[in-house]
């Protein structure tokens, strides 16, 4: 903002009275927003004026027609009227003899008359201290969500705002917002030696307060940056953010969190996550269409996840973003839950609700990559600070956003500092880390010549990698139970290995491998897919490498993709639906940890868009409420019996029954569990016929149908197996007896045996 044109006041003589004490250059620097060290010129200091030692005092205050000092430990107080010296509102006061700085407020009197008795702002020692700094620019600050930004504080009683910020190349830095007219001469901030961190307390100030850094480079540019460290935002285009203390809700979650510190290293349990863009779950049409808010989402989102058996919500990103088209992966306020759907105390409420309805919450955590808007982190003092300065490091092509600078200390204390304050400010149960591929490749989405190699000549970013080792690290030592999950999608080795066995210490990882394979099986019509078998069979190669978690995400229902209906290999509605349930089916009973988008659940049929209403008048329909009701079930199975959901991980609860029956689109399988006391057949046919077949069992007795795809309660024809079959003596797939099984088209049978059902069905 530039300065405005300075007039004199009476008595005044040139560019300030005669008796101001500050030099020409200093006034200057002060009136035209150009001081680096405003604290060493403004408050209170000890000064020696010819031989007379005392204080002098001075202040820059905003619309001000007189200011007084005031003596607050005096009795009776005493004050002492400041001379004004330059117009703009800098005053100054000299006091003999006075041995030392005391306490002391300022008395105004505005120009609308209005009388005013206040603090200093700064009268205020730091409200960071040495160790603080030391540990910020040392990258081990895992608090520095705490120090740095904007926080309420009461120094010496005293109520106010504590702002901090990182920007070691600014030749001047201050805040701005509705308290001074967003006029950056007015609260200048102090540099904190060499840390690079910038400081200033303002008293008087509260929550609900807008404001943004002012910034001026060392080549005299002057730009407004919102506070990378805020925990508030107002919306586009002025993006301010907002004083706002994160911790308000009063949470009633003991038990929910007590359970998951007692599940901390127990990766090897169910685990069914919805996945859910807020934004377009369900919206308002009677309101413009508007979406719900984190208070209106949190009851519907727990019913609609419960009936259907999920264990957790996974949200899209909800960290401050600017454009919704980037669906919250383009973040530009890493520490703030988005404006749009209420403040953070809502969303901390919405944490809160799920909790006590027995429902985990996980976010898509964004450290890959930030957005270019001015006002955010690029170029943010004036250098390239948060990113590197050569393309070839610090830019994404295919996203046109900067890559963070991994290897510099403050910038990894500040994306660790985001891990953990999502954490510990709103008790969220996992962090999904998106696009984990694109930080561990130097080359990752470039060609020959547009990227850099590490010091080895390597293609791996070996910043990148220690970071989020860090950080994986970190989050498991203080939230103990708390899930880090990377979608990363190449066969980078140990990414859900501890880091202390040199993996990245994730405790899951996305089968991109996996669902990629299935959705191009069953993409091909029945006619051809006995050329493609091994889409099925193929992922069992490498499926105890990694601790998988399946996925069907976002991520396949956009970019003309089409929805996960329509992608099946089939020519009507009804059809699609008993592809679409066969796929289900086998995805949730093959090992891992299951993940479907919103949609998914009920055979949505247009793709998605972020900006309108998921279709739910479709659950009308048997094709589409069939597929509801299956993946109800097949959650159900999931969660229910340790055959399944916790045994996901550990490959003696997996055999092939037959994998090698191409020809007539035939699968099997056995899931069980470790003392093999209760085991699923597991056999899909993906054909377009009516087949017999006979299927190996390990096991005597009677098997029971748990499960059939075609059945009339999904929506398929009810042709089936009867309840279930019985083990004859004759030796198939290398067992010693099989069952002699009906298999409609396009269909999945599960069949269980357990010790105690073996002798048949109750009759």
């Amino acid at each position: 903002m530039p300065v405005a044109t300075r007039g004199l006041a009476s008595g005044e003589c040139g560019r300030h009275s005669p008796g101001v004490i500050l030099n020409e250059s200093e006034v200057s620097a002060l009136l035209d927003a150009r001081h680096g060290a405003p604290h060493g010129v403004l408050g209170m200091h000890p000064h020696t004026r010819g031989r007379v030692r005392g204080v002098v005092a001075r202040a820059f205050l905003r619309e001000v027609e007189t200011c007084e000092l005031v003596e607050i430990d005096a009795i009776p107080a005493r004050t002492h009227p400041m001379a004004r010296v330059a117009a703009e509102g800098l005053f100054e006061v000299f006091l003999p003899r006075r041995t030392e700085v005391f306490r002391y407020q300022l008395r105004v009197r505005r120009h609308n008359g209005e009388l005013r008795q206040f603090s200093d702002p700064y009268s205020f020692l730091p409200t960071l201290d040495a160790q603080d700094l030391y540990l910020f620019n040392e990258g081990n600050e895992h608090r520095a969500f705490d120090k740095l930004g904007a926080h309420p504080r009461t120094p010496n009683g005293v109520p106010g705002v504590a702002f901090a910020v990182w920007a070691p190349a600014a030749a001047r830095v201050s805040v701005v917002g509705t308290f001074n007219g967003w006029d950056g001469r007015y609260h200048p901030m102090r540099p904190l030696g060499s840390s690079g961190v910038w400081e200033l307390f303002i008293p008087g100030l509260e929550e609900g307060e807008l404001y943004k850094f002012e910034l001026r480079d060392q080549r005299g540019h002057v730009c407004l940056k919102t506070d990378p460290y805020g925990t508030r935002f107002e919306g586009p285009p002025n993006n301010a953010a907002i004083v706002c203390d994160p911790r308000r809700h009063r949470w009633g979650d003991d038990a929910w969190m007590a359970r998951r510190r007692a599940q901390a290293g127990r990766l090897d349990r169910p685990l069914a996550i919805y996945e859910v863009h807020l934004g377009s779950w369900k919206r308002r049409p009677e309101d413009a269409d508007r979406p719900l808010t984190y208070r209106e989402l949190a009851p519907q989102l727990a019913d609609h996840a419960l009936e259907l058996g999920f264990t957790h919500i996974e949200l899209m990103p909800l960290a401050e973003h600017p454009f919704e088209g980037s669906w919250g992966y383009q973040v530009t306020g890493f520490f703030a839950p988005t404006h749009r759907f209420g403040p953070p105390e809502d969303f901390a409420w919405f944490v809160d609700h799920l909790h006590q309805r027995g429902l985990g919450v996980i976010l898509d955590w964004v450290p890959a990559h930030f957005p270019r808007d001015s006002f955010a982190l690029a170029e943010f003092d004036g250098t390239h600070l948060y990113e590197h300065a050569d393309p070839r490091q610090g830019a994404h092509m295919d996203w046109g956003t900067l890559i963070f600078n991994y290897g510099r200390n403050e910038v990894r204390c500040f994306l660790i500092a985001n891990a953990l304050a999502w954490l510990e400010r709103y008790h969220l149960d996992g962090l999904r880390v998106d696009a984990v591929a694109s930080m561990l490749y130097l080359d990752y989405s470039r060609r020959e010549g547009e990227w850099i190699p590490n010091r080895h000549g390597g293609r791996e970013n070996l910043e990148a990698i220690d970071f989020l080792r860090r950080v994986n690290d970190a989050v498991h030592h203080y939230h103990p139970g708390v899930l880090m999950i990377a979608e990363e999608s190449t066969s980078f080795p140990g990414v859900s290995r501890p880091t202390a066995q040199g993996g990245l210490g994730f405790d899951y990882k996305w089968n991109m491998g996996l669902m990629h394979d299935t959705l191009r099986y069953f993409g091909k019509e029945p006619v051809v897919r006995r050329h493609h078998h091994s889409d099925l069979t193929f992922g069992m190669l490498y499926q105890y490498a990694e601790n998988f978690v399946t996925v069907y995400s976002h991520d396949e229902v956009v970019h003309g993709k089409g929805s996960m209906l329509l992608k099946m290999g089939a020519w009507h509605i009804a059809e699609k639906a008993a592809h679409l349930r066969a796929l289900y089916a086998h995805a949730w009973m093959w090992p891992g940890k299951k993940l479907l988008f919103m949609g998914g659940e009920f055979a949505q049929s247009r793709e998605w868009a972020h900006d309108r209403s998921l279709d739910w008048h479709l659950c009308q329909y048997l094709d589409h409420e069939g597929v509801r009701r299956l993946v109800r079930d097949l959650n159900r199975l999931h969660t229910g019996d340790p055959a399944l959901g916790e045994h996901d991980l550990d490959p003696r609860g997996f055999r092939w029954l037959n994998c090698d029956a191409a020809d007539a689109n035939v699968l099997a399988f056995l899931r069980t569990d470790a003392a093999e006391e209760s085991l699923y057949a597991v056999v899909g046919h993906f054909g377009g016929i009516r087949r017999e077949q006979r299927v190996g069992v390990p096991r005597r007795g009677y098997w029971r149908e748990v499960l059939n795809t075609n059945s009339e309660y999904y929506g398929g024809t009810g042709l089936g197996n009867e309840g279930g079959r019985a083990a004859e003596e004759i030796p198939w797939d290398g067992c010693g007896q099989s069952l002699r099984v009906t298999l409609p088209p396009l269909t999945v049978c599960v069949f269980h045996w357990r010790a105690e059902s073996a002798a048949g069905p109750a009759r």
